[in-house]
């Protein structure tokens, strides 16, 4: 299945763990991801990311097209080191405005590919973005 976003991951626990970023287009996706890459992330895939399940786990990875490429607003799409592919360990949801994350939000997962995934809503334009990204895997147990 494709979806339209990113996916970034960190390499946790001997493997690629990713959040897929989604969100309205034009809201921040791939200025997030690239700030995500800045602090220690690699880039899987922008702006359309190829998921599939096997053993229970939900990954992702970039259509060969895109593969190794992201688009920097302002200056146009230009390489970038990326992995092949990585576990979808959650979903992080682009909201408009800061008034749009909870402050303590209820957990939320959606069923992909018959996978159970954790949702956050968050502010890509927060300049602390990429670093709760970072915490939301934390929180999962997703550990370095």
């Amino acid at each position: 299945m494709i979806r339209h976003g990113g996916l970034i991951a960190l390499r946790l626990g001997g493997v690629w763990r990713g959040a897929l970023i989604e969100g309205a287009s034009g809201v921040g996706k791939s200025d997030l991801a690239l700030r995500a890459l800045d602090q220690g992330f690699r880039l899987v895939a922008d702006d359309r990311v190829v998921t599939f399940a096997a053993g229970g786990r939900l990954y992702g990875r970039a259509p060969e097209t895109l593969a190794g490429l992201i688009e920097v607003r302002g200056l146009g799409v230009v390489a970038a080191a990326a992995v092949s592919f990585a576990e979808v360990a959650l979903v992080v949801r682009c909201v408009e405005a800061p008034e749009g994350v909870e402050r303590l939000p209820e957990s939320r997962f959606e069923r992909i590919s018959g996978v159970d995934v954790p949702v956050f809503d968050l502010w890509p334009r927060e300049p602390a973005a990429p670093a709760k990204i970072r915490r939301m895997m934390q929180s999962l147990g997703v550990q370095s």
